[in-house]
């Protein structure tokens, strides 16, 4: 698990902030999830078989015996408050969170075992306008944020529910006459999730999946319409796409339109954003059928790709404006009500107070990322301040500060 240090929480506010300034613009509402849910939910929204059940969750007892799990993931945490708080009955919702969510992998760069995501969700519409909105939402955060020439996104439809159970017949006998071939992981899912072997990272078992039965090609006519649909409206709206038929995430609630974010600045972290349509998981949760769609994206990997794509505006980094300071203890009084002073005529601009030593004033708000240095001096009983700008002093009366320090800033 990961600390996020002072000099890092500049850049994750400039990105919530640049996040929620679009899904403002989208009409979503911010709900708020407790981290703890109770451990069925998790086993019933996401697959008992799935490597986040079998291998990824913190799960423990509490004191009355109650299994608990610290959220894996978003989405069933949100239909489970939704549902819980009559929401979803007869009505559309747009709903987005944020937080940490926990999941026991192995830890590289980009992946922790709390990790933090930004997820939306869409309820009670089950056209292909509301997928198509729903990328579009990430493709205008991408450029916002100026990422959009930097990552891919693809497109797959995991078709109805029924016409899934029929290709995963198909695709276990066909991967059952190739059985010494494939890697000990697909051998493990092989009936009980055949469909993540299509996800399989193995050599041996890709080439094996070179001649298998296509997903695609055995979609039921209303799947076929609506993924037809949504890629129409999203070449309308000028985002490119490429098909991925061998897409299928790894959580068991989705169907039809499932879709990531991908990149190739990160190395083999490659997926920052991904989702798709889940039309049978409130039924699921004991909720009324209620189609939804949703995304959620990667805190880390997305900040970790900002940093490497040098694409964080010097402006949003933690800076100061104004580092005050006195030219000696008795004056320490002083530098606390000339910043007070600043605040309150100034509230826009951030002001550091020094209170430590007083040796080397200069160097230590250069370390401090400081605009402007205001040194509070006293001639004969009378206050004074010098104003540092880059090298060039300026000699004040107390009275003229305030209007020193915003013109200096304007400039």
């Amino acid at each position: 698990m990961n600390d996020v240090l002072p000099q890092e929480t500049a850049v994750w506010q400039y990105f919530e902030k640049t996040v929620k300034q679009v899904l403002d613009a989208y009409g979503y509402g911010e709900i708020r999830m407790p981290i703890v849910e109770q451990t069925q939910l998790f086993k019933r929204s996401i697959g008992e078989v799935t490597d986040i059940v079998e291998k990824e969750m913190y799960t423990f007892e509490d004191r009355n015996g109650e299994s608990l799990t610290l959220r894996p993931e978003g989405t069933a945490s949100c239909v489970r408050a939704a549902e819980e708080h009559g929401m979803l009955f007869n009505q559309t919702q747009r709903l987005w969170y944020q937080g940490p969510m926990f999941r026991y992998e192995k830890p590289q760069k980009g992946r922790y075992r709390q990790f933090h995501q930004i997820g939306v969700e869409a309820f009670g519409m089950a056209g292909a306008d509301l997928d198509a909105e729903v990328i579009a939402l990430s493709a205008r955060l991408w450029k916002s944020l100026g990422l959009i020439d930097h990552v891919t996104l693809e497109l797959n439809s995991l078709g109805s529910q029924e016409a899934r159970a029929a290709y995963r017949q198909l695709l276990i006998d066909y991967l059952s006459a190739h059985l010494d071939q494939l890697d000990e992981d697909s051998k493990r899912r092989l009936h009980s999730n055949p469909l993540r072997v299509l996800d399989s990272k193995d050599p041996s078992t890709q080439e094996v999946l070179k001649n298998a039965p296509m997903l695609q090609d055995h979609l039921d006519d209303e799947s076929k319409q609506h993924f037809a649909e949504l890629t129409a409206m999203l070449e309308a709206q000028g985002i490119r796409y490429v098909i991925n038929p061998r897409l299928v995430r790894g959580l068991d609630y989705y169907n039809r339109t499932v879709f990531e974010w991908t990149t190739n600045a990160l190395g083999a972290q490659g997926t920052v954003c991904a989702g798709g349509r889940y039309d049978g998981l409130v039924a699921q949760l004991g909720g009324k059928a209620t189609p939804g769609a949703g995304f959620a994206m990667g805190v880390e990997r997305l900040i970790l790709l900002l940093e490497t794509l040098e694409l964080v505006p010097v402006s949003e980094r933690e800076t100061l404006d104004v580092y005050v300071a006195a030219e000696h203890k008795g004056l320490q009084p002083q530098v606390l009500a000339m910043s007070e002073q600043l605040r309150d005529a100034l509230p826009e601009i951030r002001i550091r107070s020094h209170f430590a030593g007083l040796k080397n004033i200069g160097s230590k708000a250069r370390m401090a990322g400081s605009k402007l240095t205001l040194l509070i001096k006293s001639r004969d009983d009378e206050l004074t301040a010098t104003l540092w700008q880059g090298d060039t002093p300026q000699e004040l009366a107390i009275n003229q500060v305030v209007d020193a320090v915003a013109t200096a800033l304007k400039g």
